[in-house]
């Protein structure tokens, strides 16, 4: 088959469908995308360039919509050079967040597309207004309904989308729910496994060194920032360090801002630096970075409690990976990760906004080695059962073929992915 994908961060949410493809053989491979870095055997990447943007006035989210459409423009130019090069996909595969497949079915109207359905906006009931220590005001209602253009121009289109969990699914109207097929995504569990070797022989990272002897707290978001619980987490760390003196901390993530807006200074690991001041201990307490992933996965399988933590907003992969590694997770009690998690079961859920409650129950699992035994083997039996890689593709497949009318060999959606 011909597939055509579009994403502006190559290769986006799509690394592993590509690689299924490309292990599959006899399948055609194009990915549009902003012109950056990256390449996947059997992948021919068409990139577009964005010039730099230009202030608009008005909102922001009237900027982001011309800022969208711009997009969209480029991305169905490079759609016609490769038509008029002899390529027509036989299926167009892409991200509705940026506005990209707006105007492909101008270019191909009679090819059917599959987009990803990330989020719809809420003033209320999400993550806006979720956290009181960042007020949301009433009056900024219509510009948070404003950001859903976007998802309303997508779907008004021809085609039909997925989501990878219920709660970013259902945050989507009714109405469109019935265009948007829950697709739940895998994780490589051959890759993220438990190590139980990990925890009884020397950890190290870059100049972090960390003994079998001591007990290792772990924090992962793409950036520190509010909505993934930084800040909550960085306060929970006084008692955690008090209530542990064998305890180290090892937190990843950039600082940049992926979600919500920065502080009015600096990054967020500046100002949670500056407000705890002397209760952050830099000799127990390490910021790592953003970290190869290799290095990452060892991180997990070597965690003796892993923090995770966000908004009433979409999940991370790094929650997926921590439970296919059988971490023993302390999670917020927030619907993305109660979709996943269950308290007492498969990890301890605790409150977003209460720093001491993350704290107990990171102390808990430090402290009681039974139930971290027993939370460790009853999320790996959980990622198993769910997240298996495999039957994601097989899944992922079967969508295609509804879609596009052609079979799917049952030997492409059941190969080892490695």
């Amino acid at each position: 088959m011909k597939y055509l994908f579009v994403h502006q961060n190559f290769p986006g949410q799509f690394l592993h469908l590509l690689r299924h493809l490309h292990a599959q053989g006899g399948n055609e491979i194009v990915f549009i995308s902003e012109t950056g870095h990256g390449a996947m055997p059997g992948v021919r990447r068409v990139g577009y360039r964005m010039p730099p943007a230009v202030p608009i006035g008005g909102p922001p989210p009237v900027g982001e919509i011309a800022r969208a459409t711009e997009r969209a423009s480029h991305v169905a130019r490079a759609a016609r050079a490769l038509r008029a090069l002899g390529f027509t996909p036989d299926i167009i595969i892409g991200h509705h967040g940026w506005g990209e497949l707006l105007d492909l079915g101008d270019v191909y109207p009679d090819v059917p597309m599959l987009g990803y359905f990330e989020f719809f906006y809420h003033p209320s009931g999400l993550d806006v207004g979720f956290d009181p220590e960042f007020p949301f005001s009433p009056t900024s209602a219509p510009m948070v309904r404003l950001r859903n253009t976007l998802n309303l121009q997508a779907l008004a289109l021809p085609g039909w989308g997925h989501s990878p969990t219920r709660f970013q699914r259902d945050t989507y109207p009714p109405w469109a729910r019935e265009r948007i097929t829950l697709l739940r995504e895998g994780v490589d569990l051959t890759r993220c496994r438990p190590d139980p070797r990990a925890m009884g022989r020397p950890f190290t990272l870059g100049d972090i060194h960390v003994s079998p002897d001591e007990k290792l707290v772990t924090y992962v978001a793409r950036d520190l920032e509010p909505y993934r619980g930084f800040h909550v987490f960085m306060r929970a760390l006084p008692h955690i360090l008090a209530g542990r003196p064998d305890a180290r901390v090892i937190v990843v993530g950039g600082d940049g801002v992926s979600y919500g807006t920065p502080p009015a200074h600096g990054c967020w690991r500046e100002h949670m630096l500056g407000e705890l001041g002397t209760w952050i201990d830099p000799a127990r307490v390490h910021f790592a970075g953003r970290l190869p992933y290799d290095l990452f996965r060892a991180l997990l399988q070597r965690s003796d409690a892993h923090v995770y933590l966000t908004y009433p907003f979409v999940v991370s992969w790094s929650l997926r990976e921590a439970m296919a590694c059988g971490c023993a997770i302390v999670g917020s009690d927030t619907p993305p990760v109660t979709e996943f998690l269950r308290d007492g079961k498969t990890g301890r859920l605790v409150p977003f906004l209460e720093p001491r409650r993350i704290a107990q129950g990171v102390l808990e699992l430090l402290e009681d080695h039974r139930l971290a035994r027993r939370l460790r083997a009853n999320v790996r039996a959980q990622a198993v059962r769910t997240l298996d890689m495999g039957d994601y593709m097989t899944r992922y497949m079967t969508l295609v073929a509804r879609l596009t009318g052609r079979e799917i060999r049952a030997r492409d959606t059941d190969r080892d992915m490695g």
